[in-house]
Parts: structure tokens; C-alpha cells; sequence
């Protein structure tokens, strides 16, 4: 006997496997030509890509600038902002997460345009018309590259420290106070003061030296 399910109960089912579902590498399309677009965005949905779709440079920007992706894939020539352009901006972009940047370019491509690209912060190049093949092993290689810069970011994050004395051992090897290490790292400064249960540990040891004194 078949037990009906309540719509409530559907809409529970349907938010946890989404929830439980892996979640999907977000790639941003900057493509002006509608086709292309429409093409690279069913090719990249096939391979279980998200697809967001940008119309040009500009607002490819736009929205990454809101809402960071770590896969672009940009056509050189658009209006406005082109694929460098917006390669440079994405580098420029602070606080974020390392973006792979792919440019599509066209078969008449000179060296020097690539070593331009290059400098410009492109990692890597797709000619069109796209080859589904291709396609796929230049995100094959984004992913990787991507896991390697994620897996570095948090060996960074480890920060190692003495359990006794609370030293902070830097990238020499030299073992330093938590303040220096922070502010050769980050820049920061430090203003000292003491938080209500060291003054009051100190109030009461002095207290303590006080009554003995006498």
C-alpha cells in the first residue's frame, strides 16, 4: 500500500535533497554574441556546470564584483569592457578566492596577443568555434588547479604556534610573538589593554601585596 505525502512534507523532501545534493561549480559566461552564449552555456550545463551569463564585459564584471566565481569563461573582443579588460579587473579584486580565467579567442591569434593575455592574468585560451572535448579538458584542468590553490590557502590559514609560550613559529622557521608575526604578515598594529578578568586577577593580586606589606 502506497502512503500519500503531504505537500508540506513534499516541499521538506524536495529543500533537503537540494541541500544534501552536491553543490554544482558556478561558471560565468562574458560572451556578446547571443549564439555563442546559448552554445558555451548548453555545452557547460551538459558537462553539470551552473551557468550564470553575462552580455558583455561590463556586466560580467558587474556581477562577478557582486557575487565572485572561481571559473570565467570571456571572449576577447566585446563593447565596452573586453576579456582583458575584465581579466584585469578580476585580478585586481581584493579578498577573494583565486578565479581560473579562460579567454576565448579566434583562430588568427598571434603570440604576441597571447603573451598579452598572459601578462594580463588569463590562464588559459579556447579557440572557437568550441570543441566539446576541449571544453572539457581545459575545466578539467581548472578544477584541478583550483583544488591545488584552495588546499594552499588553508595550509596558509594554519598558523602554528608553541602550546607554553604561545610563539608563533613564521615562514623561516623563526618562532616570534603572536603581535609581530600578525603585523609583519598583515600589517596591523596593536593597542594593549586588559580584558575585566586580568584586571581583576591583577586587582586581586594586588590586593594580595598590599595586605602582606603590611
Amino acid at each position: 500500500m502506497t502512503m500519500s505525502v503531504s505537500a508540506p512534507e513534499a516541499r521538506l523532501q524536495s529543500r533537503l535533497e537540494a541541500v544534501l545534493a552536491p553543490k554544482r561549480t558556478r561558471v560565468l559566461i562574458a560572451e556578446d554574441d547571443l549564439v555563442s552564449a546559448k552554445v558555451l552555456g548548453a555545452l557547460l550545463r551538459r558537462l553539470d556546470y551552473d551557468v550564470v551569463t553575462a552580455r558583455d564585459g561590463d556586466e560580467a564584471w558587474q556581477l562577478f564584483n557582486a557575487e565572485p566565481t572561481r571559473l570565467i569563461v570571456s571572449d576577447w573582443m566585446m563593447p565596452g569592457l573586453d576579456g582583458l579588460g575584465l581579466c584585469e579587473k578580476v585580478r585586481a579584486r581584493p579578498g577573494i578566492p583565486y578565479t581560473y580565467f579562460i579567454l576565448l579567442t579566434a583562430n588568427r591569434t598571434t603570440p604576441e596577443n597571447y603573451t598579452l593575455a598572459t601578462d594580463a592574468g588569463v590562464d588559459d585560451f579556447l579557440t572557437k568555434p568550441i570543441d566539446r572535448e576541449a571544453l572539457q579538458m581545459r575545466l578539467r584542468v581548472a578544477e584541478r588547479i583550483l583544488k591545488f590553490t584552495a588546499e594552499i590557502r588553508q595550509l596558509k590559514e594554519l598558523i602554528p604556534m608553541c602550546v607554553y609560550c604561545r610563539k608563533v613559529r613564521d615562514e623561516e622557521d623563526y618562532w616570534e610573538q603572536v603581535e609581530t608575526y600578525i603585523q609583519k604578515e598583515t600589517g596591523s598594529r596593536f593597542s594593549h589593554g586588559a580584558c575585566p578578568e586580568c584586571c581583576e586577577k591583577e586587582f586581586v593580586a594586588l590586593n594580595v601585596g598590599q595586605s602582606d606589606s603590611h
